[in-house]
């Protein structure tokens, strides 16, 4: 028997990567840990997504991370706890919480009346751990709000390497001035040699060099040499390397000059100090501009509500959101932000939905409506009950598949992960042959030239633009799609979107509205008033749109239904049922055809409809034809723009539907789509979708339960938001809006990000491939053109501030019109 392991996911939040060759070491650590299926690391969001099993845990997993260098983060929250009375309170409570998945301790205090809990991050949340409290048996309450918006963790980071960038430029400032300033103005070297001695100048620039290398500079060193000692070196290792190798050459020249030529007795403190100093400032700029890639999912986060207005035992009171519970009655105030996910139970309000369905017109509601959390109530007073709460909300679903999209690893990743993995030990070997052959090959002084191209090869060569030159890309644009109503459910549709040439349509609820009317009866036989009541009591047991029209066109009538006995539904074709006694039949032609109904007599009502682009419906009583029934689903004001947009890109529009061929024929000249199919059965649109890929690449657009088999089988599916779960699950993009031009949107969407990541692949490749040739030194022998180490740093730095700042260009993208 094959014992099934059951696999958890987990998203851990990773310290220390600073370019894709951290990335690959990341991967490496947890791809060889028993029981990890799957490792995919993003260096934008710096964070882990793995799928493991069998006996691993957490723990395991985060114990390989640090092993590696790259420790997992960690988050602590402190709980207010109430109940406690001794000390095996103490020891219980502790117990229960150190066996929490993710939580990597926990200190009870008893006099305090306190839990501190530390945790990985993207384990747990307040709200978890508060009920970790309570099964253990005591009151919690977190004493920060850990439901609010996230804290910008990056503004932290940038402002903390604006402090070690600052004393690193006020120690590097005086090396470089004199140094560099007395080749551009010889009458201030001249001063300063006159006035300090050229020994006590050395020992000077050594001092304040080695401060800079031990304080601002050390975390190259301290992240740098282990990589290098465990045999996978990365972007700090080269820093470390190129900036440690000009400083110790330097320090020996100062002290031991004896152990160099005399023609090589130059020092080179300016170029290990301005090294680090420029790399700081690259990292600062990149830090601040990564910070604002995430302005989508703290926007999001912005939405959620903090607290709730709570009923409980007859009083109002105010909770925080993570104590809300499903079947909790809440009151909403004019103006405030809906809490939760529930339905209206009393009162009357418009809320904004915008967030939602894009539309910026306020949304009527009343009792027995929907109301989703994150919106705004407008000028009434609401009471709800919570049906959805903490991770289960829309808003929740929402950014939880905006950060799997950003964490996601298209195929183009692939690529740049192969040449990544073998990038910096291949930098460091033509930094070596670059030593070796000025060595036997460069003017005098050989060593100093032979030191100052190895060095500039060193930090010329930076993989960090390479590693960010996709996942921030991915970043910007899924959270831009976010804000503008488009959700890329999973990161290799983006990719695979830009290259669609068939568009194909379900027509209702996409191309139309999805809310059919009655636009006609024409009776065959009997009574209409009698029939039409049947038919709409026979209809009531069905869920298809089309029986909702027929049932409010009862109900406008003032009609009462009759009761109804057996019934059965018919996929594609309609149903047949008992009512009063008789046998009714109501569906389509196909349906007729297949009871052995005469269609003659429908013929001429078809024929009418069918010039009017109106669906038929069917009626027959106990075997003979008796009425038809003319439904109207209005087509979407967007429907043709949408159609007319992706025309002008060069893409074919089809359209599948049920109805008969001259209804849908009609309904397509209308728009002017390219492709119809017509009476289709639920199970035959993925047929169609697979023959339409004859055509070229496939994105098919449904809302429905029978659209799923389709949506799964196109080469991207595209659900719209308003349709049902299944549909939605089946997809690989999700509009939450029903307007059928942000398929559009999705589509210059991914164009402009696959775009925008080609253009970062390419500045990333083209400057490596360009500029280490020139380092070291390819130029010299025609032209004296050498490329100093200080001016590779600063170009270095600067070609992950234009990969990111590149990709920011993406936030400026608006929804197709």
């Amino acid at each position: 028997m094959t014992r099934v392991t059951k696999m958890h996911s987990a998203r851990l939040s990773v310290e220390g990567m600073t370019c894709a060759s951290c990335v690959g070491r990341v991967e490496r650590a947890l791809g060889a840990v028993p029981g990890v299926r799957e490792a995919r690391v993003n260096l934008a969001t710096e964070t882990a997504e793995i799928r493991f099993g069998g006996e691993t845990g957490l723990g395991d997993l985060a114990r390989v991370l640090t092993e590696a260098g790259y420790p997992a983060r960690t988050e602590e929250l402190v709980f207010d706890v109430q109940g406690m009375t001794c000390a095996s309170c103490v020891g219980r409570l502790e117990r229960a919480l150190s066996a929490a998945e993710g939580v990597t301790g926990a200190a009870v205090n008893l006099a305090g009346e306190t839990a501190t809990v530390r945790y990985l991050s993207g384990t747990q949340d307040a709200a978890s751990l508060a009920r970790v409290i309570a099964a253990a048996g005591y009151g919690a309450r977190a004493r920060l709000d850990a439901d609010a918006a996230p804290m910008d963790r990056k503004a932290d980071e940038a402002r903390l390497i604006r402090r070690r960038l600052v004393v690193a430029a006020a120690l590097t400032l005086p090396v470089f001035v004199i140094e560099m300033g007395g080749h551009l103005v010889p009458a201030l070297h001249h001063w300063w040699m006159t006035h300090v001695s050229a020994d006590l100048w050395r020992i000077a620039q050594c001092l304040l060099t080695t401060l800079v290398l031990a304080g601002p500079g050390r975390l190259f060193f301290a992240r740098g040499i282990p990589s290098l000692l465990h045999g996978a070196p990365d972007m700090n290792a080269l820093v470390a390397l190129g900036a440690g190798a000009a400083w110790l050459y330097s320090t020996i020249v100062t002290f031991a000059p004896g152990l160099v030529p005399q023609g090589a007795r130059d020092v080179y403190f300016e170029a290990a100090a301005v090294i680090v100093t420029l790399i700081l400032l690259g990292r600062w700029l990149e830090a601040r501009a990564k910070g604002r890639t995430g302005a989508a999912i703290r926007k999001l986060a912005g939405m959620r509500a903090s607290t709730a207005r709570v009923e409980c035992d007859g009083a109002v009171v105010e909770r925080p959101i993570g104590e809300v519970a499903v079947g909790d009655m809440l009151h909403l105030r004019p103006g405030e932000r809906i809490a939760v996910d529930g339905r209206v139970r009393s009162g009357e309000s418009h809320v904004d939905e915008a967030m939602i369905s894009g539309e910026p017109i306020p949304v009527a509601k009343a009792a027995g409506d929907p109301v989703i959390a994150g919106t705004v109530n407008g000028e009434g007073s609401l009471t709800y009950v919570a049906e959805k709460v903490g991770a289960d909300t829309m808003l929740a679903q929402i950014i939880r598949m905006v950060e799997e999209a950003q964490g996601a690893k298209l195929p183009i990743q692939s690529l740049v992960d192969r040449v990544t993995m073998y990038f910096v030990p291949v930098v460091m070997g033509l930094a070596a042959l670059t030593v070796a052959v000025w060595l036997i090959f460069g003017p005098d002084p050989v060593l100093a030239h032979a030191l100052v191209a190895g060095v500039a090869v060193l930090i010329i060569a930076c993989p960090c633009a390479m590693g960010l030159a996709t996942p921030t890309s991915i970043m910007v644009g899924t959270g831009r799609a976010a804000e503008l109503g488009v959700l890329f459910r999973k990161g290799d549709a983006l990719q695979a979107l830009q290259s669609v040439s068939v568009v194909a349509f379900d027509k209702t609820g996409t191309l139309t509205e999805g809310r059919p009317d009655v636009t006609g009866l024409t009776l065959l036989e009997g009574d209409e008033t009698t029939l039409l009541a049947m038919v709409a009591a026979a209809e009531a047991t069905s869920e298809h749109p089309i029986a909702r029209a027929i049932e409010r066109a009862a109900a406008e009538r003032g009609l009462a239904l009759p009761p109804v006995g057996k019934s059965r539904a018919i996929a594609g074709h309609g149903m047949k049922a008992e009512v009063g006694g008789r046998m009714l039949h109501i569906g389509n032609l196909r349906l007729m055809t297949r009871e052995k109904i005469d269609p003659a007599p429908f013929g001429a009502p078809l024929d009418a409809l069918a010039e009017k682009g109106h669906t038929p419906v069917l009626v027959a009583l106990d075997g003979r034809p008796a009425m038809v029934i003319g439904i109207s689903d209005p087509v979407r004001p967007a429907a043709r723009r949408a159609v007319e947009a992706l025309h002008a890109r060069g893409v074919r529009v089809a359209m599948v539907s049920g109805d008969t061929r001259k209804a849908a024929e009609a309904i397509a000249r209308d728009l002017g789509i390219d492709h119809v199919e017509a009476e289709v059965l639920p199970k035959g649109k993925a047929k169609i979708v697979e023959a339409l890929k004859a055509q070229g690449s496939v994105a098919f657009v449904g809302d429905g339960i029978n659209d799923a088999p389709a949506l799964a089988s196109a080469d991207v599916g595209v659900a719209v938001g308003t349709g049902t779960d299944v549909a939605i699950e089946a997809a690989d993009v999700v509009l939450m809006g029903g307007d059928p031009a942000a398929v559009v949107t999705a589509l210059d969407l991914s164009r402009r990000t696959m775009a925008n990541i080609r253009q970062n692949l390419f500045w990333a490749f083209a400057y490596n491939a360009a500029l280490i040739p020139v380092a070291a030194g390819v130029l010299y022998p025609a032209f004296g053109v050498r490329l100093s180490p200080m001016l590779g740093a600063a170009a270095m730095a600067m070609s992950s501030v234009f990969v990111v700042s590149n990709a920011l260009r993406l936030r400026g993208m608006r929804a197709a019109h």
